[in-house]
């Protein structure tokens, strides 16, 4: 993200979950109100009037995963609730509109994003007259001067309780070191607190074809200012995890996300390919 400016990826995820809501046949596989209203008038049209462009089978495949990977962590979420888990952390929040759907008033909302996204975002939320709710605290966090424990702790966490934490659509922006520390930041929780987040699979292990994606995905947020610079393989992945102290780890390639989610649908709405993974970590 360019410095002083919210970030461009974040309106296009924005925007692909709005398109969902739009363009995409009953049953959706992320039912959310708030995502087209959050981005105005003039982005629906839009979306209506480019259909076209949006069901293009590599735009339709990059829609499918930025809907499964929200559904996902929210389902990950619900899980953590059953345990007891009332602190939910959206790192890298973006437009994520979580809190603003939130029915569970016992749930504290932390939205983790840099000062000039959050700036933003709370202008759209207001041009669109939505309340931002009591249950959400909002934690603006420049990490090249802070770090999360720092923002999170000006924020009134408490650290002395367990916590979910989605961070979706940030790991393949961070450097390495950038990415542990918030691992570790994270497994020194409470038993009981997990995390959701996706990563970039390394492109020497990728086919043909899934090369091509990686590289046009690549190329496009390169040219958004927020370069891809950190990739894993499956293996590496679950070193970090297990030497940052998580006992249980999910990963989902995506065939497996396809199963679960876009299994039987009369569109065309599903994954290709396996340039990216979804995983969830548990203390």
């Amino acid at each position: 993200m360019q410095e002083g400016n919210p970030s461009k990826t974040a309106f296009g995820v924005a925007r692909r979950r709005a398109a969902h809501q739009i363009l995409d046949q009953q049953p959706l596989v992320l039912t959310d109100p708030i995502a087209v209203p959050i981005l105005g008038p003039q982005t629906a049209a839009s979306i209506r009037a480019e259909a076209e462009k949006h069901n293009h089978p590599f735009s339709l495949a990059m829609r499918a995963f930025m809907v499964a990977r929200s559904r996902y962590a929210e389902d990950q979420l619900r899980t953590a609730i059953t345990t007891g888990v009332r602190q939910y952390v959206i790192l890298g929040a973006g437009l994520d509109t979580f809190a603003y759907r939130n029915l569970n008033h016992e749930l504290k909302v932390f939205e983790v994003d840099h000062p000039a996204t959050q700036e933003w975002k709370r202008y759209l939320l207001a041009q669109a007259v939505i309340e931002v709710p009591p249950s959400l605290t909002f934690v603006p966090v420049d990490f090249e001067k802070h770090t999360l424990t720092d923002g999170l702790a000006q924020a009134r966490f408490d650290f002395a309780k367990p916590a979910f934490f989605s961070w979706l659509g940030v790991t393949p922006y961070l450097t390495l070191e950038a990415f542990r520390a918030t691992i570790h930041a994270i497994a020194a929780m409470p038993q009981g607190s997990g995390v959701t987040f996706e990563y970039t699979v390394e492109r020497s292990l990728l086919s043909f074809r899934e090369k091509m994606a990686f590289d046009v995905i690549a190329e496009r947020v390169a040219k958004a200012g927020e370069p891809f610079q950190l990739f894993f393989s499956p293996d590496a992945m679950q070193q970090e995890l297990s030497s940052a102290g998580f006992t249980r780890i999910e990963e989902l390639t995506s065939d497996e996300i396809n199963e679960r989610y876009f299994r039987d649908r009369r569109d065309s709405l599903k994954l290709q390919g396996n340039v990216a993974r979804l995983i969830t970590a548990w203390r």
